[in-house]
């Protein structure tokens, strides 16, 4: 069976053709089964529990929390409408008299890999919409203000001389898992907490294919050429706003030049020691919702 991964949306059905249709629009914020979920300043309302879950407001409280952001249609789930608000005008959500009773708002970093995989996937896509609506409140051509457009997936700049459209972004990441016989590299960048230590990655580059960005990447940051790059999975990742395209490819040569801008360490790692990590061990693997953890747990399973 295919496995997806988190925070990918094959269940969803994003009605793309109908972000443009005001009726029916119209239809799903009055209908009370269609469903809410608020954002603030990129942090995701949750209940915690036995089980840390979304929590889904009736799509009708948009009017008791709105402020400036229009509300942004997700898609449709099963056939409820989902939709997203940005609250972040709200000062205080904990002590307001609808959000504070119903959760907390927390960062989806911190809850992510606890949270049901459809559920994670809303979260993402929320978060990451709502982030691309912050930073787009003016037009990059002329400096104009824009405004939504197609229930939130576009903004059309408001100077009629200019009127160009923006559509969200999504920045594309290499991730690779880089193997010479039973070893693979593991390394240490600076954003990682605690005792993480995971596979390479980095960013595409324009003019730029995967697979060169792959062997870019890892010449780059650790000094090794690479040969038989092999893609295998993608998933999104909106921390703040990107997709990891994960690849596989082998080393033609095992020593290791280190670009200390880029990461603290870096060193081979065999499969009977990724294999024998332990809470108390001093390398620890990528978090659980990662594509690097399971670019690295496929691996393992093949020795």
């Amino acid at each position: 069976m295919k496995r997806n991964n988190f925070y990918s949306s094959e269940f969803l059905d994003r009605v793309s053709h109908l972000r443009k249709d005001a009726t029916w629009l119209s239809k799903q914020m009055s209908d009370a089964t269609s469903r809410l979920l608020p954002v603030w300043q990129s942090n995701n309302l949750v209940r915690s529990g036995e089980n840390v879950e979304p929590v889904e407001l009736d799509v009708r409280h948009i009017d008791d929390l709105r402020g400036e952001a229009e509300p942004i249609l997700l898609g449709l789930v099963d056939g409820t409408a989902y939709f997203t608000l940005d609250v972040s005008h709200i000062d205080a959500p904990d002590a307001h008299e609808l959000l504070g009773t119903q959760g907390v708002f927390e960062d989806l970093r911190k809850v992510g890999p606890y949270i049901d995989h459809k559920q994670g996937n809303l979260l993402a896509y929320a978060r990451g919409i709502n982030y691309w609506h912050q930073r787009h409140r003016y037009c990059g051509v002329c400096g104009a203000t824009t405004k939504p457009e197609a229930a939130g997936h576009q903004r059309r700049c408001t100077n009629q001389a200019c009127n160009a459209v923006h559509f969200p972004r999504t920045d594309v990441a290499c991730i690779m898992l880089i193997y010479h016989g039973d070893r693979i590299i593991m390394g240490k960048a600076p954003r990682f907490q605690g005792k993480m230590q995971s596979v390479l990655a980095g960013f595409l580059e324009p003019g730029e294919t995967l697979e060169d960005c792959v062997a870019r990447e890892v010449y780059e940051e650790v000094g090794v050429r690479v040969t038989d790059v092999e893609y295998q999975h993608s998933q999104p990742w909106p921390f703040p706003s990107s997709l990891m395209a994960g690849f596989r490819a082998r080393a033609l040569d095992t020593e290791l030049t280190i670009d200390t801008t880029e990461l603290l360490s870096a060193d081979w790692m065999s499969r009977d020691e990724l294999k024998a990590i332990t809470p108390d061990s001093p390398v620890q693997l990528p978090r659980p919702d990662s594509i690097a953890r399971r670019l690295i747990e496929e691996w393992l399973a093949e020795g």
